[in-house]
């Protein structure tokens, strides 16, 4: 039997509430989704990869041996390209002989003429190729199909995940089983008047049954976001080993029919091989994700799970029906909010929104006006009767008369649901309400930054008297050289002399400059005066007996 709620309400270390902030702070530490994940692991391969890739692209080499040894640095690349954590001299012999297949080391004199931008590319390229290759080799090389394509395989999916999705949904169902039994207790104690039967004073197990349905709630709804993402990973790897498989039997059809291939035929087939082979092996490292998770949450479970074992919990219910959140929602389901009364407020009902079960609620999809009503009573909202929309944010309701009660007063009840969760922390991170209180700090935090200014000033003293000066403190700092010159001993030493700034031989010359003045003269007059202009006249146009035509210039001299 476990202990009671009333020898509980003593304890130090039950803080159901205090398990809650620690598992919300853990899980968003550990926690991220498959796009960061898979992002995380594509750029911790390019960490390991850059180096090697730049190291090739940037050398000089010329001779046969430094030709040599960067061929074989072109197979470290393409190894970590692959993803091979700790490579064996086997799996080294077989990368090698691949990328002799598709690029001779007599290739490599061709390779250093290329630019550095084509040299990546080709690097690139040739890694993915190569890749393939050694894949199909290691395809080839086992006898029968069932065992060739367990031979490519990562390591990780070899064996069995960490935790599985049967054991998330076995851990899942466990919880919500709780979850259940703490709100028909919940519910038994604030609707009833005779609160003071259990135990000894209400009030401190109460608290506790409202903390420990707040942490279970938390972890059913962690549950549910690891179970959703074990499931998508499971199902990821099943399609990705039935796509790798059906693709090596036509690449192996493709190869065998034929004795020679051009590259541009067959090239097309590796690539796509080491694409779903590295989608794999990523894939192989989600899968373990979520159990890894799962198992850093089960240390802020003890607290509740005491008081779920508790003896006073099974004799509060005693006779009541304990109800899922399935049946509350049957149960409610029938009472719909009907749109034509109320004209005035924006709602949404199933079957006439595509995306209807999709709507990002308020609250985490729990009612607000029951949480304000019985002072932290955790409902889940039935969208089936109605969604209410209010300034941008959809709500949904456990009842008809809850949704009607908050639409009157969406305000007043909102303001209230925001208490709620300051008197109960864990409810901020439960509810997403954080970013809510941030920006409610930076508005204050600007007001406080807007409110009236003075101007304040300080004076420090740059000659500060010292209160206690030692024996042998010297201020001065030629006294500091002598001493120095005198420890320097130059009768025994050999020294010689350089000029420099700072050299003692230096003089101080000042020189006076007198700068010219501003002066202005006349360099050209300007004027004008009349040209004559040329007057040339055609003669014996009238016609004159024996006389000939010809012109008569009367232009005048200038100096006339």
């Amino acid at each position: 039997m476990g202990p009671s709620l009333a020898k509980m309400k003593h304890a130090p270390t039950l803080d159901p509430s205090l398990d809650t902030i620690k598992m919300q702070i853990n899980f968003t530490r550990t926690y991220t989704t498959r796009r960061e994940f898979m992002a995380a692991i594509c750029e911790a391969r390019e960490s390991r990869v850059r180096p090697v890739g730049s190291e090739i692209t940037h050398s000089k080499a010329r001779s046969s041996e430094e030709l040599y040894a960067l061929y074989h640095q072109i197979v470290t690349y393409i190894l970590l390209s692959s993803g091979v954590d700790s490579p064996t001299e086997r799996m080294v012999q077989e990368v090698a002989a691949a990328l002799d297949s598709i690029f001779p080391a007599a290739n490599m004199v061709i390779f250093m003429k290329l630019l550095r931008s084509e040299k990546e590319r080709h690097l690139k390229e040739l890694a993915t190729v190569v890749t393939g290759v050694w894949l199909f080799n290691r395809v080839c090389g086992q006898a029968d199909e069932g065992a060739s394509i367990q031979a490519i395989i990562p390591p990780s999916l070899q064996n069995p995940p960490r935790v599985t999705c049967e054991e998330i949904e076995e851990e899942l169902n466990t919880c919500q089983a709780v979850v259940w039994k703490y709100t028909a207790a919940l519910e038994k104690l604030l609707y009833r008047d005779d609160v003071k039967d259990m135990s000894e004073g209400g009030a401190a197990p109460l608290l506790l049954l409202k903390q420990a349905l707040y942490n279970a709630r938390q972890y059913e709804g962690f549950l549910k976001l690891l179970l959703t993402d074990a499931q998508v990973s499971e199902k990821r790897v099943v399609n990705l080993q039935s796509e790798l498989s059906s693709h090596l039997k036509q690449l192996i059809e493709a190869v065998q029919s034929k004795d020679r291939l051009p590259s541009g035929a067959v090239f097309p087939f590796f690539k796509k091989l080491s694409k779903l082979w590295s989608e794999l092996r990523e894939e192989a490292e989600m899968v373990n994700a979520p159990g890894a998770v799962m198992e850093g949450l089960q240390p802020f479970l003890s607290t509740q799970a005491q008081i779920s074992l508790g003896a006073d919990l099974d004799k509060l219910l005693g006779g009541s029906v304990v109800k899922t959140d399935a049946q509350r929602m049957t149960d409610s389901t029938a009472d719909c909010i009907d749109p034509e009364e109320m004209e005035d407020q924006d709602w949404l009902l199933p079957g006439r929104n595509e995306c209807f079960n999709a709507l990002p609620l308020q609250y985490n999809g729990f009612c607000g006006y029951t949480l304000v009503k019985t002072g932290g009573l955790l409902l889940p909202g039935n969208p089936l009767i109605g969604i209410l929309g209010h300034k941008g944010k959809l709500y949904s309701f456990s009842s008809k008369e809850a949704a009607l009660s908050f639409s009157c007063m969406p305000d007043y009840f909102i303001s209230a649901v925001e208490e709620e969760s300051k008197r109960y922390p864990e409810l901020i991170r439960f509810f997403k309400l954080h970013e809510q209180f941030l920006s409610t700090y930076s508005e204050l935090q600007a007001r406080l930054d807007a409110g009236p200014k003075c101007e304040v000033s300080t004076q420090t003293d740059t000659e500060a008297t010292e209160m206690f000066s030692h024996h042998s403190f010297e201020w001065s700092e030629w006294e500091l050289r002598q001493e120095a010159v005198k420890l320097t001993e130059l009768h025994t030493a050999v020294t010689h002399f350089a000029q420099t700034k700072m050299s003692q031989a230096q003089r101080e010359n000042s020189t006076q400059t007198w700068l010219p003045k501003d002066n202005s003269c006349q360099t050209r007059i300007e004027g004008e005066s009349i040209v004559p202009r040329p007057p040339v006249y055609v003669a014996g146009l009238g016609g004159k007996r024996g006389g000939g035509r010809g012109t008569v210039n009367l232009t005048r001299a200038v100096d006339e």
